[in-house]
């Protein structure tokens, strides 16, 4: 019995030892991503006491701005799900052609400021079917915004807003994220009325 123990023993050994030597082929995995579950586009008007309104989506929430910074009719649109803010400004520029200079100059550089990390920024400027002018900068890379916009009436409004991530996620796995409020800023842009 002793024996049937040594050998069975050894034999153990002997196979532990010659089959975890095996040299193993190691496949690599690719990365994955979350899969973002995009909901149907959907919009309300925004109800507020603000010299402006527009479409606005259903899945997002409409918040004062309580930054440091802000100023009345300051507001940031948040979509929680996705982490993302679109933090609108607004000035009344009291028919003041200088103002009005000095907003557009600073949209531009707010805009540029990400140029050291941005690979591109296109500027494009864009009609609404009523026929008002909107300025869109779209920044690619991973820059910290990457969707900003303006509109103005020249004489009394200027509203600029700027998108926002409350994630460090590298901006291609948000794409899909920043297409979708994309159409939601266009949208709401589009229905975009003075008051």
């Amino acid at each position: 019995m002793k024996i049937d123990f040594v050998i069975s023993s050894l034999l153990i050994v002997y196979l532990f030892c010659f089959t975890s030597c095996k040299e193993k082929e190691y496949v690599p995995k690719m990365r994955g991503y979350h899969q973002i579950e995009l909901p149907e586009h959907q919009y309300k008007k925004l109800k507020s006491n603000h010299p402006y309104e527009f479409d606005c989506s259903v899945h997002a929430t409409i918040e004062d701005d309580t930054s440091g910074l802000y100023e009345p009719h300051w507001i940031n649109i948040n979509y929680k799900d996705f982490g993302a803010t679109i933090q609108l400004t607004y000035k009344d520029l009291n028919n003041n052609k200088l103002r009005y200079a000095e907003m557009v100059d600073d949209a531009i550089k707010l805009a540029n400021k990400h140029q050291v990390k941005a690979y591109s920024i296109e500027e494009m400027q864009v009609k609404s079917p009523e026929g008002k002018t909107f300025f869109v900068y779209e920044l690619s890379g991973d820059v910290p915004s990457q969707f900003q916009f303006y509109a103005t009436d020249t004489s009394k409004h200027f509203l600029r807003g700027a998108l926002y991530f409350n994630t460090a996620t590298r901006n291609d796995s948000l794409a899909p994220v920043i297409e979708y409020i994309k159409i939601d800023v266009i949208q709401a842009l589009n229905t975009l009325k003075w008051k």
